[in-house]
């Protein structure tokens, strides 16, 4: 009788799943992010209640001071989110380069007046270089959810209303034990209460100092990370223009109306950004200056 066993030899090679034709690694990342902003968004009071709790049990072990306990948050929201923010740098990194690739300018240039062939050509780049265009953005997306629930996460741990307490009441989970951490201590700094938008009386003004350093340093970051454009007119130069400008200004309006812990997490976050670009060698200290975006 004839052997009819394979040897380990001749046993076929398995060959790994392939994703279907149209698809790439970059397709399935844009639709987890999209899966996980659903997921938020849909789950949206058990984010909150995860958020709140956060905050006490900082606010517990950081000696009952609530402002330090909401730098201690930023901080572990900056770790979390490291992988994001790593690929968002890598997406401007590959965006910086493309803008200043011989090969695209050339493209611009034939195609300057052909604005449809121009975006089809520039679709075709960006599948040859393995460049997700919104690569950059998807991160910053998938952290809008944690940003809307910062501000009733910090309104309901703080507890400065009855409103606000009985929220607190209402997510705090049982082991908490909220009831024996109560009345919270919500002063910080100059600051005597983190529920509130922050005013500072200076010369008899009324002065919103806290959201005018979110919106500085909103601003600085913004444009430390922007890349330099070998053409500053070109399309993605202009929308990294206006995000410098538009990231600012939302950021301190939300500090103007809201509680003041929420402008101590932004300024936290803006630093712990800046300080992250500069020990990484990738600030862009330039854009800083007049006319620093040229290359």
């Amino acid at each position: 009788m004839k052997n009819t066993n394979k040897t380990p030899a001749q046993q076929p090679v398995q060959q790994p799943p392939q994703l279907p034709q149209g698809f790439s690694t970059e397709s399935l990342k844009t639709i987890a992010v999209i899966a996980v902003l659903v997921l938020a968004f849909t789950n949206w009071n058990s984010l909150i209640a995860i958020m709140v709790n956060i905050m006490i049990f900082i606010y517990r072990i950081a000696g009952h001071n609530f402002g330090l306990a909401i730098i201690l948050f930023t901080i572990l929201i900056r770790v979390v989110t490291w992988p994001l923010n790593a690929q968002q740098m890598k997406g401007q990194v590959a965006m910086q380069e493309m803008q200043n690739d011989k090969e695209w300018q050339a493209i611009q240039k034939k195609y300057a007046k052909d604005k449809e062939k121009l975006a089809q050509e520039q679709m075709r780049v960006y599948r040859e270089k393995g460049i997700n265009p919104f690569g950059s953005c998807l991160p910053m997306l998938i952290q809008f959810p944690i940003l809307f629930a910062l501000i009733p996460t910090i309104t309901y741990a703080i507890g400065s209303t009855p409103l606000s307490l009985l929220k607190l009441a209402e997510y705090a989970y049982d082991f908490q034990n909220v009831v024996g951490l109560l009345p919270l201590k919500s002063n910080f700094l100059w600051m005597d209460d983190l529920g509130l938008p922050e005013r500072t009386l200076v010369l008899g003004l009324s002065i919103p100092v806290l959201a005018l350093i979110v919106g500085i340093t909103t601003y600085v970051q913004t444009k430390l990370t922007m890349p330099p454009s070998a053409d500053p007119n070109d399309q993605t130069a202009q929308t990294t223009k206006m995000m410098a400008i538009y990231m600012p200004v939302m950021l301190f309006f939300f500090s103007l109306n809201y509680a003041s812990g929420l402008a101590v997490y932004f300024i936290t976050s803006n630093v712990l950004g800046i300080v992250q670009y500069a020990l990484q060698g990738k600030a862009n200290w330039r854009n800083l200056l007049p006319g620093g975006q040229k290359k």
